[in-house]
């Protein structure tokens, strides 16, 4: 925060704060000491909401909007890990159903239940999702 303050990044700063405010918000109404991976989950729902924002704002033809939060997500993109590739998530997904030795549709759950806290702020856990369930289907 300080860096940005210094450097006069006004975008960064303001993410920054938006972050640390949503922090404290949870901090104070659900009385707790926010950790690590509670952290991770804040982020990642942050990170959904600006997509989502910006994708409602491209197809409302608000580009400058749109830009707005495409530049926020990477801000908040810099504060998670490192985004797993396409085929280390395969091999995870995989793993994972090898694992709970899944057949179908019902192992669903336990999969994800199994995979979530891996891929917390490391993938995109709705493109997980889609990926588990063409995986037990075929």
């Amino acid at each position: 925060m300080k860096a940005a303050m210094r450097a006069k990044e006004k975008a960064r700063l303001g993410t920054i704060r938006l972050i640390m405010a949503e922090f404290k918000r949870i901090e104070v109404d659900e009385r707790i000491e926010i950790e690590d991976a509670r952290a991770l989950s804040i982020l990642d729902k942050m990170l959904k909401q600006r997509r989502d924002s910006a994708q409602q704002f491209q197809q409302a033809g608000r580009d400058e909007l749109a830009a707005q939060e495409n530049l926020e997500i990477s801000f908040i993109q810099e504060f998670l890990p490192a985004q797993l590739s396409d085929a280390e998530l395969t091999e995870m997904v995989d793993a994972a159903i090898a694992g709970c030795d899944a057949t179908g549709m019902q192992a669903m759950g336990a999969v994800m239940g199994q995979l979530k806290p891996k891929l917390q702020g490391r993938a995109d856990i709705g493109a997980v999702s889609q990926m588990v369930k063409s995986r037990l289907v075929s």
